[in-house]
């Protein structure tokens, strides 16, 4: 394996460095998920201690717990509500619940599911 040209300068330093094959980094904190596609990974060691150098890559932060907007329409509520003889709020929390998903909307509000 050939070693980079950054590497070989880090190595005259007494800095270990290895180059890590990374397809994708992903980190989590306490409310989002970041990940990066197609990373430059570097793993260092110097005067025992290690460090990981993650550049480059394409990024994505997505939140914690962020809920997709469900296009509910009206005439599912209907449906629903004729199929059940639930009131429609009940019937839109329903479907907000089941993703917009009839069938299991109306199985949440007859109890078959929660």
């Amino acid at each position: 394996m050939k070693v980079p040209k950054d590497l070989k300068a880090l190595q005259r330093m007494g800095i270990k460095a290895e180059k890590i094959d990374a397809l994708k980094v992903t980190i989590e904190t306490p409310d989002e998920i970041i990940t990066i596609e197609s990373p430059m990974v570097m793993k260092t060691s110097f005067a025992g201690q290690e460090a990981i150098v993650v550049s480059g890559g394409e990024t994505k932060v997505e939140k914690k717990g962020a809920q997709q907007k469900v296009e509910i329409k009206d005439e599912d509520v209907k449906f629903v509500m004729e199929q059940t003889g639930k009131p429609e709020n009940e019937v839109r929390e329903a479907l907000i619940k089941a993703n917009g998903d009839i069938a299991k909307a109306i199985m949440i509000l007859n109890g078959q599911e929660s």
